[in-house]
């Protein structure tokens, strides 16, 4: 995500100097350097990264007020922007405004999913929403390309080891189920390696066709087209953090939770 440059005399006004006029005054008298230079009319800066100095005093933006947004990044994007194999990023998506502001990617979607993503300038609150000890509830959506057995869901919560190291969910349900099995799902985590969803079904015989994240916490998707960005307010953010629902009731009734030992979690 390239930072946005603005006008020379634009980023002056809005740090409250002066006017746009008279701040090219300034610049046309050679009282206005940018790292270190004399600055040129027209001339335009990156805010944070210039070094803007009028009469010899540094000059800044004022402080912005953290900004959170809830993405529904679509496949094809990953969740980085410093990955030099894959040059489409979900910060692609943020409006040309914010471009100039440094996001944190508050939990990763692989470049085969889509869904949820929540993009953040506050550090604090990514880590919070990272961080183990803060049981953030992820939903997913997830569909097979073979029927996945009632039967077999305490398997999904008890989990694989692969690589020595095991995948597992906490929840698991059958959705729109014919025969006792069904080829969509809504799994529940809190934790997440990398495509640890996709691992386990593929683990398990059950390769995952299409994968969504449609909630974290009480916040859904629901209502945020593919490809937009939605500004979250505080009330947005602290749903983020309340317990989900329970499953819809288009979902089979049965929902399996983690019945391992507390040391194996």
């Amino acid at each position: 995500m390239k930072p946005e440059e603005v006008r020379l005399q634009k980023f002056i006004a809005e740090a409250g100097v002066c006017s746009r006029r008279a701040a090219e005054a300034l610049i046309a008298a050679g009282e206005i350097t940018v790292n270190g230079q004399v600055a040129q009319i027209g001339q335009k800066v990156v805010p944070g990264f210039d070094e803007v100095k009028v009469e010899g005093r540094r000059i800044r933006l004022p402080r912005a007020a953290p900004l959170t947004v809830a993405v529904h990044k679509p496949r094809g994007l990953v969740c980085s922007n410093d990955d030099p194999h894959n040059p489409g990023t979900v910060f692609d998506l943020l409006p040309p405004q914010l471009a100039h502001r440094r996001f944190f990617c508050a939990g990763r979607l692989d470049k085969d999913s889509e869904g949820l993503v929540i993009l953040t300038t506050d550090g604090d609150l990514a880590n919070r929403l990272m961080h183990p000890r803060n049981v953030v509830v992820k939903r997913y959506y997830v569909r097979l390309e073979e029927p996945y057995p009632r039967s077999r869901l305490q398997r999904l919560i008890r989990g694989v080891k692969i690589e020595d190291d095991w995948y597992r969910v906490e929840r698991a349900s059958l959705i729109r189920p014919r025969n006792d099995a069904a080829v969509e799902m809504d799994v529940w985590m809190h934790h997440g390696k990398k495509r640890e969803i996709r691992q386990l079904f593929l683990a398990l015989g059950h390769p995952v066709k299409k994968l969504r994240r449609y909630q974290i916490g009480g916040f859904p998707l629901r209502g945020i087209p593919l490809r937009a960005v939605k500004q979250l307010s505080n009330k947005d953010i602290a749903r983020l953090f309340q317990n989900p629902t329970a499953p819809r009731p288009d979902h089979d009734a049965i929902v399996i939770k983690p019945t391992l030992p507390r040391h194996d979690r």
